[in-house]
């Protein structure tokens, strides 16, 4: 790894790059250009396997550290300084080690950066990582905010990691959060969402769109007419999970059912300390040459965080790659007082961005690799579902 980040000058045009390159979030042909000219690095060399169509996933490295209390390293200082100030014991990931729920820890993660002026970076965990509800956000030297790289930085990365349900079993190569590439600044108008909705159809099955600072996603309550579920909660001191096997582990060892028998007045009540997985209201779809984010947390929606893993690849719930009906599976912690969720409520908005160009593999495409296309009520990949 390299020493402290650094952050290169950058003037940005309107509506276009310094370079004259289109704006937006870059697609998996250009991260695979940008690992060749050496922006992205790293300690043993980047896969296949770790590209999607539009971000590129994150390997831990070899190090990590417990510390007291999750931190930011400040303008003038990088992790590795902190961490020599706020680590408790430092561990050794090299033949697997156990993060145990309720802790936190930060990972140097193999991958680092040397972006071009004009390019910034900004990390999401993994679909699998939140909906194991881990706690994960990426942390660059002098950085002033989580998840975010600024435009011109170059140096390491890392992790923070912080199991609230499950203890996991993590190893070098294991894969938590994912990458993306902007080109230029991060924006897309309600006007320009409300005219996708009208043209490509970004969630169906509302009857009435909720587009402000977003595309509005409601709750799901109605029980699966084969199951009878409505969600899931999850077990409280359950057995460990290996984060690199996946169809290992028994449903019912980590999770409760939930169906309309645990219905109150109509609506679902969230307990705080409890983690649940439900499913949005609505059928979403991702186009070709868009991506789209879940706002993780919105006060105004209620006393909850919804949707850990806010990542949507292009292609994702389209039909013609194949793919039915697809929902979004929501993550939902309750705060500090239980709360009543109906069907329908508003829990989290979808926000969209436009590709800097169509990726040559879209999610879901044959080859792909994507678990969730398609999906309804999904848990991660860990657990032996039909």
């Amino acid at each position: 790894m390299t020493g402290g980040g650094m952050v290169a000058d950058s003037k940005m045009n309107d509506g276009q790059s310094k370079t004259g390159l289109n704006e937006g979030i870059l697609p998996v042909q250009e991260i695979r250009g940008a690992i060749e000219s050496g922006m992205i690095s790293a300690a043993t060399p980047i896969t296949n396997a770790q590209l999607q169509p539009a971000s590129l996933d994150l390997r831990l490295g070899t190090r990590a550290w417990r510390v007291q209390s999750s931190f930011l390293p400040g303008a003038e200082m990088r992790v590795e300084d902190k961490l020599a100030r706020v680590a408790m014991h430092q561990i050794d990931l090299t033949g697997g080690a156990v993060l145990e729920r309720g802790c936190v820890y930060i990972v140097e993660l193999q991958e680092s950066l040397r972006l071009a002026a004009g390019l910034s970076a900004m990390a999401n965990p993994k679909s699998s990582t939140g909906r194991l509800d881990i706690f994960t956000r990426l942390i660059a030297d002098q950085a002033p905010e989580f998840e975010a790289v600024p435009d011109g930085y170059q140096g390491p990365l890392y992790a923070e990691i912080s199991p609230r349900t499950f203890s996991v079993l993590v190893r070098p190569g294991s894969c938590l959060s994912q990458l993306r590439l902007r080109r230029g600044p991060a924006a897309m108008s309600d006007a320009a969402m409300i005219a996708l909705q009208r043209d490509v159809g970004l969630v169906r099955g509302a009857d009435d769109v909720d587009i402000r600072d977003g595309v509005a996603l409601g709750v799901n309550l109605t029980p699966d007419e084969n199951t009878g579920i409505i969600g899931w909660r999850a077990r409280k001191h359950a057995g460990l999970i290996d984060i690199d096997a996946p169809a290992t582990c028994q449903v019912d060892a980590f999770w409760e059912r939930l169906t309309a028998a645990d219905l109150v007045a109509g609506g679902l009540v969230l307990h705080p300390d409890e983690f649940y997985i439900l499913a949005s209201h609505e059928y979403v779809t991702v186009p070709r040459d868009h991506a789209a984010e879940m706002r993780a947390y919105d006060t105004r929606v209620g006393e909850f965080r919804a949707h850990y893993a806010g990542f949507f690849d292009p292609g994702f719930g389209m039909e013609e790659l194949g793919a039915g009906a697809t929902r979004a599976v929501l993550e939902v912690r309750s705060h500090d007082v239980p709360f009543l969720i109906e069907e329908g409520q508003t829990v989290c908005r979808l926000v969209y961005e436009p590709m800097a160009a169509v990726p040559d593999s879209l999610y879901g495409a044959s080859g792909s690799g994507s678990n969730y296309q398609s999906q309804g009520l999904r848990l991660a990949k860990h657990f032996i579902q039909d």
